[in-house]
């Protein structure tokens, strides 16, 4: 079965919602990617995306910073795909969106954007847990 960059992001999801990398975890290719348009320089392993996930979930759970992971779809880059919607403190308060690539049955790269807005996504109303 080929994992699709839906299930990737549906694993994100989870793996926000429930403050724990494990179901993202086994999805990762070695050389995942990490990258966001808030932060310059990308994660570029998946050794240093755990390194530097688990602390921020544990610091997210510390500070009851609740985060809201939806599905949903956006038009970006001259296409509809699927996304997530982040939002902290209330669900209503988006952040960010994140986009998926998957190849070889592997996820190759996570990204955090704020450019398309999160505003800009249908939302599904669906918060895996």
């Amino acid at each position: 079965m080929q994992l699709t960059e839906y299930e990737a992001l549906e694993a994100y999801a989870k793996m926000m919602n429930t403050l724990s990398v494990e179901p993202i975890r086994s999805l990762l290719d070695d050389g995942f990617v990490y990258e966001s348009q808030a932060v310059l320089q990308p994660i570029e392993s998946k050794q240093a995306f755990l390194d530097y996930m688990i602390p921020k979930l544990q610091t997210i759970a510390r500070g009851n910073a609740t985060v809201y992971a939806e599905m949903g779809t956006v038009e970006a880059y001259g296409e509809k795909q699927p996304c997530v919607v982040i939002a902290q403190y209330d669900p209503e308060n988006l952040i960010a969106l994140v986009l998926a690539k998957v190849s070889n049955n592997k996820l190759q790269r996570i990204d955090l954007c704020v450019v398309p807005p999160p505003q800009a996504a249908q939302r599904s109303g669906e918060y895996p847990k």
